[in-house]
This record gives structure tokens, C-alpha cells and sequence, in this order.
């Protein structure tokens, strides 16, 4: 629950504001049993993207593209988590439930940022199952180190400048009054629920900057699905059909959650916005990053390899 607090000192006539944050509901039982929920899976999330960027570090085997796009993901999906939820963790467990104006707004700036940068990464991903499965003769060279490494750096200038724009421009909405909204961080949906003021302009550049950092990611990456499964029917034998595909179905299996939780929250009107929209948010805030490293190595055999390296070393390397 997001409750907007304004004091106007008369003698400097200073706003001081705070945002509380009081969570999915305001019964103690539930949110006891909230806290541990979100605190387990906040471990996970932890444990399972630490290992998988560790994995990928120490084995050399693993020192390709897709697997430094994929270190890329966990670590965005590491910073993602802890921007949120360990603020959370402690307004569920804590009778003082506020977070400051310029905290919310730097927990909004990161949510927004990483959100896109997600994104970002997994159309990128999928330009690199492109080529390793439509143009294989020219993947080495097509998909360089200096050019992964200025893809990366492309995906996250462009969302942190996206994240910047919505924070700045959320600076000039004015917020009053008392609204009870329950809610567990600062998202750009509520604040402009609570606004008092005029947000027609920060909805334009929403609506205007979303259709480029999502739309535009999203129908690449269907179109890079469309040749690669062209180029899979083409394949004569049923076993490189099936190894084909098996190195993309991970990626596309996180792509469809991703995208399918983003929907059920964003893909609908401002002012229909409810508790069912807070639960498809948990969803893609907290859910889609601990899902990620188990559904990149259930049935991966490399990254079962590097883990198994990772932790038995060399014993492993003897029953192997």
C-alpha cells in the first residue's frame, strides 16, 4: 500500500514527502506469511543467478556469446531482486513501513531500467540463436567478442536512458492527499494513481518509449523465431532437428514468461488497475528471475558440466 504524505512548512514553504509501503494486505498473518514466501524465493533467486555467473566465469567451455548474454541476464536479474524485494522484506517485518521521495524514485529508476534492459538482452539473445542456427558458417565472425561486448553496452545505455526519462519526468507530477493503495514497491502505475497533478505527458512518452524498448525487441525477436524455425524444418535429420531446437527452447521458454507476465500487468488501461494486476507484478518482479537459472540448466548439459566442475572440481572431471 502506497500513502502519499505532505507537510508544508510555512516558514520556508518545503515539501517533504514519503511514500508508505505496506504490502499485498495489512493483516499481520498474511504478511508473516508474505515475509517468508518473498524471503525464500529472494534466496533462490540469489543462489540460482550466483551460481549460473559463476558457472559461466570459471569454465572456458562456457566462454561463448549465448552463455555471456545469459551471465548478463542473471546478474540484471540479481540487481533487479535486490532492488525490491529487501526493501520489502523489511516493510513487512517493520511497523515503520515508509520509504522516502527520493528513495521510491531510485527504487523506480532501477525497476524501470532493468525491466528494459531484460529485454533488451533476451532480443539480443535471440539475434545470436539466429546466427548460430541460420548462418552457423559465419557465427564466429558475426558474433565477435568486440561486438557482443557493444551490444551489451548498447542494451544497457539505452536502458538507462529510459529509466532516467520516466524518473525525471515523474519528478514533475505533484503528489496530495492520502491514497490506500496496497502494494510492495514503487511502480510507475501506482505513483501516477496517486498524482494530483497533470500526467498526460508522462503517459505519452510511456506509451511512445514502451512501443520502442518493448515492441520493437518483441517483433525482432518473433521474427528471429520465424527464420530459425524455417531454417529447423529445412534440417533433414529428426536428431539435429531436436538438437537444433534444443538450444533455443530455453531461451524461448524465458521469453514467453517474461513477456506473458509484462502483459498481464502493462496491457490494459491506467485507471483498471487492482490486486490481481499486484499479483501478475510479483509475478514478473520476483517469479521470472528465480525461474530463469532453473529453466537455462534443467537441461542444459554444459551448465550441469560447469556446475558440477564448480563445485567437485576435479573429483567431477574423474566420473565424468
Amino acid at each position: 500500500m502506497l500513502q502519499t504524505v505532505g507537510k508544508m512548512d510555512e516558514s520556508n514553504q518545503t515539501i517533504v514527502s514519503e511514500f508508505l509501503l505496506l504490502g499485498l494486505s495489512e493483516s499481520p498473518e498474511q504478511q508473516r506469511v508474505q515475509f517468508w514466501m518473498f524471503l525464500s524465493m529472494y534466496l533462490v533467486t540469489v543462489v540460482g543467478n550466483v551460481l549460473i555467473i559463476l558457472a559461466i566465469s570459471f569454465d572456458p567451455r562456457l566462454h561463448t556469446p549465448m552463455y555471456f548474454f545469459l551471465a548478463n541476464l542473471s546478474f540484471t536479474d540479481l540487481f533487479f531482486v535486490t532492488n525490491t524485494i529487501p526493501k520489502m522484506l523489511v516493510s513487512l517485518q517493520s511497523q515503520n513501513k515508509a520509504i522516502s521521495y527520493a528513495g521510491c524514485l531510485t527504487q523506480l529508476y532501477f525497476l524501470v531500467s532493468l525491466v528494459a534492459l531484460d529485454n533488451l538482452i533476451l532480443a539480443t539473445m535471440a539475434y545470436d540463436r539466429y546466427v548460430a542456427i541460420c548462418r552457423p558458417l559465419h557465427y564466429t565472425t558475426a558474433m565477435s567478442p568486440g561486438l557482443c561486448i557493444l551490444l551489451l553496452a548498447l542494451c544497457w545505455a539505452l536502458s538507462a536512458l529510459y529509466g532516467l526519462t520516466h524518473t525525471l519526468l515523474m519528478t514533475r507530477v505533484t503528489f496530495c492527499g492520502s491514497r490506500k493503495i496496497h502494494y510492495i514497491f514503487c511502480e510507475m502505475y501506482v505513483l501516477l494513481r496517486l498524482a494530483c497533478s497533470n500526467t498526460q505527458v508522462n503517459h505519452t512518452v510511456l506509451i511512445a518509449t514502451g512501443s520502442f524498448i518493448f515492441l520493437a525487441p518483441l517483433g525482432f525477436t518473433i521474427m528471429s523465431y520465424v527464420w530459425i524455425v524455417r531454417a529447423i524444418l529445412r534440417i533433414p535429420s529428426a536428431s539435429s532437428k531436436y538438437k537444433a531446437f534444443s538450444t533455443c527452447a530455453s531461451h524461448l521458454a524465458v521469453v514467453s514468461l517474461f513477456y506473458g507476465t509484462l502483459c498481464m500487468v502493462y496491457l490494459q488501461p491506467l485507471h483498471t488497475y487492482s490486486m490481481k494486476d499486484s499479483v501478475a507484478t510479483v509475478m514478473y518482479a520476483v517469479v521470472t528471475p528465480m525461474m530463469n537459472p532453473f529453466i537455462y540448466s534443467l537441461r542444459n548439459k554444459d551448465m550441469h558440466g560447469a556446475l558440477g566442475r564448480l563445485f567437485l572440481g576435479k573429483a567431477f572431471q574423474r566420473l565424468t
